[in-house]
């Protein structure tokens, strides 16, 4: 029988993880790797706004490697073959950081930063600011690229990046929490006051970057 798939459950079985061993150990650390190249670009920009400019336009940074159990349900749901070369090829969102920023306007002033710099590659965007989901969701997300020295060699590892203001990070926290609560199935009536509440936010942004302009020019 094929270990990989719970006869019982009709899933993925955690003996395929267990068999994996060493593999899915150096899988994710180039995944970590990727993510600290990341972390520490970003890091030289809020050090830098903060020491050298009157403005940080990073509020707080949080990032996460996806779980092996994470991995493997997204494969499972999507369907895609249990391997880690499939894995590789498919699932661009293992390694993840999210960059709050003061203002919208910001995030894109990040995004461009990051972006410029020579060993960061673009392979994805998606502009949630300039086109919002349909819940009033606003928000930069972008795959990149970074290489990733091992003693084996070079490889490129993909990093998400989300980057959002303070006010629409504030609603993403308290939407997940819902959609937790109610296990996905939230009330109609919530679901319009969610809608309200991410306009609402969307209006205190433009208010306040507007005030900022005014105060910083």
């Amino acid at each position: 029988m094929d270990p990989s798939v719970d006869a019982a459950a009709g899933g993925i079985s955690p003996d395929w993880l267990s068999g994996l061993g060493a593999q899915l150990r150096l899988f994710l650390l180039e995944y970590e790797f990727g993510l600290r190249e990341i972390e520490t670009k970003i890091a030289i920009l809020r050090d830098e706004f903060l020491h050298m400019h009157d403005y940080n336009p990073i509020e707080h940074v949080t990032s996460r490697v996806k779980s092996p159990e994470s991995i493997l349900s997204k494969v499972e749901r999507r369907g895609l073959e249990r391997s880690l070369d499939s894995v590789r090829a498919n699932v661009t969102d293992i390694a993840g950081v999210r960059v709050t920023c003061s203002f919208n306007a910001d995030a894109y002033r990040i995004f461009e930063l990051l972006t410029a710099q020579d060993d960061v590659t673009t392979r994805r965007v998606s502009d949630y600011i300039a086109e919002p989901k349909a819940n009033g969701y606003k928000s930069l997300h972008a795959i990149v690229e970074v290489p990733v020295f091992l003693s084996s060699g070079a490889v490129r590892v993909p990093v998400e990046i989300q980057l959002r203001s303070i006010a629409m990070d504030f609603w993403a926290s308290l939407e997940h929490k819902i959609y937790y609560k109610y296990d996905g199935e939230v009330p109609d009536a919530l679901l319009q006051e969610l809608k309200e509440a991410a306009d609402t936010a969307s209006e205190l942004d433009s208010r306040m970057e507007r005030l900022h302009r005014e105060l910083h020019g």
